[in-house]
């Protein structure tokens, strides 16, 4: 058996560690025992791209991103919102990103440099607030995937953005037609209510953590402001 090697640590603001390991060829990014993400199972995570994109018929999308990670969701939405569109990502802990450029820059490749995209060190929360206008929103599609769900495992304060403020919040920060999706690891049918309650049109879609049809089955919530 391939032993883990633990490759760097990061404190998340707040509270917690994330251990970045390596086991021979993957990649994974750790919270205590519970693994956050890896290379070996990256699918649905840029299914949270390519999916809610595929769903919008906007020629140059402006898209937020809540947490970086490994960068699977980012890449992928950078590949779909054509030459014009923008991606921005919020991410608390600054270590990712040293990490996306020294031990996953293979992972990386190009995408922090591409002009369309944007990395901004600060709590998605706060992108959401200052898009809060008062009018028409501003952008087009919110994924988030801070968390394993709906609920603060990572950082207590990723609480706020699942509680029906949260959702309304998120709701002012899109444009009519526009999309928020969270990406989860189990499914949660009372948290499915809580966006129809919070206005949303809501579609649940189930994605397998690998392209073969294999793999964990997680979760992934579409709520389109009407």
């Amino acid at each position: 058996m391939l032993p883990r090697e633990t490759l760097a640590t990061a404190e998340i603001p707040g509270g917690g560690t994330l251990t970045l390991v390596s086991h021979g060829r993957d990649f994974i990014i750790m919270l205590g025992r519970d693994e956050l993400m890896g290379t070996r199972m990256q699918y649905s995570e840029e299914q949270l791209a390519v999916l809610t994109l595929a769903e919008l018929e906007v020629p140059a999308p402006r898209v937020l991103i809540g947490g970086y990670g490994m960068g699977f969701t980012y890449r992928a939405a950078l590949e779909r919102v054509g030459a014009d569109g923008r991606v921005v990502v919020a991410e608390i802990v600054p270590e990712i990103l040293d990490w996306a450029q020294g031990p996953l820059a293979g992972l990386t490749g190009a995408a922090l440099d591409d002009p369309r995209g944007s990395i901004v060190l600060c709590d998605v929360a706060a992108l959401i607030d200052d898009a809060n206008d008062g009018t028409t929103g501003k952008y087009h599609a919110i994924l988030l995937d801070v968390d394993n769900g709906p609920d603060g495992i990572v950082r207590d304060a990723n609480d706020r953005l699942y509680t029906r403020t949260g959702l309304a919040k998120a709701r002012e920060a899109l444009m009519p037609g526009g999309i928020l999706a969270i990406w989860s690891a189990a499914p949660d049918h009372k948290f499915t209510m809580r966006l129809k309650q919070a206005g949303f049109e809501v579609t649940v879609r189930e994605v397998r953590a690998r392209p073969n049809n294999k793999g964990p089955r997680h979760t992934i919530w579409f709520a389109r402001r009407s």
